[in-house]
């Protein structure tokens, strides 16, 4: 069995003449927490898109949990969590309801939901509040819900696409927490971000511009090879 989790190779995608994606090449190691840092409009969300199942790459291959995402990408659905860039829950259901509507997605029995239900309100600190409208929530809390129904069928790789975005300082710090302890429990943990500054709280990380890999390595590996004036 690979050590790695995910495997890239020379992974494209193009939208007519337009290049998003442009022959990425990458590999990423269990149970790591790998960071893929670019500005808006890098292909961030189109490579995560692809590596999901969710888009066919124009070329170039992947893996995924062992499964090729061009030609498996229903067994590659079963065996992630994939919290998207916007908000995804239903904002007019309770919180116990989204939770419950998350798990059938994922083929969860009732029982199973039910066994899950305190570790993942625990988790977004929402215990007291599962009949809450989703809509009052704070934007923290909205993620902390939307990261404990991503991971509610214990997928043994997660997908966060800018999870942290519009989140405010103290929230995106117990987010990261959240994602250590994941990667504690052995989950690989594939996160996309503009920040820099969540860079630190990476294994591995790749930067992406305008499709292309322009650098990657460790948190100290870049700041000793690659940003040359640190403030």
């Amino acid at each position: 069995m690979s050590g790695y989790s995910i495997e890239v190779k020379s992974l494209t995608k193009k939208f007519g003449d337009f290049t998003a994606v442009d022959g990425v090449s990458f590999e990423v190691g269990r149970g790591a927490i790998f960071g893929f840092l670019g500005a808006n409009g890098a292909g961030k969300s189109t490579t995560i898109r692809m590596l999901c199942g969710l888009l066919d790459p124009t070329s170039g291959t992947a893996t995924v949990g062992g499964f090729d995402v061009g030609r498996e990408p229903e067994r590659v659905k079963r065996v992630i969590g994939y919290m998207s860039q916007k908000f995804s829950l239903y904002e007019d259901l309770p919180v116990v309801e989204n939770i419950g509507f998350f798990g059938g997605i994922y083929g969860l029995a009732k029982k199973s939901i039910d066994a899950r239900l305190p570790w993942v309100l625990g988790m977004a600190g929402l215990k007291g509040r599962e009949r809450s409208l989703t809509r009052t929530l704070s934007v923290g809390w909205k993620q902390r819900l939307a990261l404990g129904c991503a991971v509610l069928h214990e997928p043994e790789i997660v997908f966060l696409d800018e999870p942290t975005g519009g989140v405010d300082p103290a929230s995106r710090r117990r987010f990261w927490e959240l994602i250590n302890e994941l990667s504690e429990r052995k989950v690989t943990v594939f996160v996309t971000t503009h920040y820099l500054d969540e860079a630190e709280y990476c294994n591995d990380i790749r930067l992406i511009h305008a499709g292309r890999i322009v650098a990657g390595g460790s948190p100290r590996e870049l700041k000793d090879k690659v940003i040359r004036n640190p403030i």
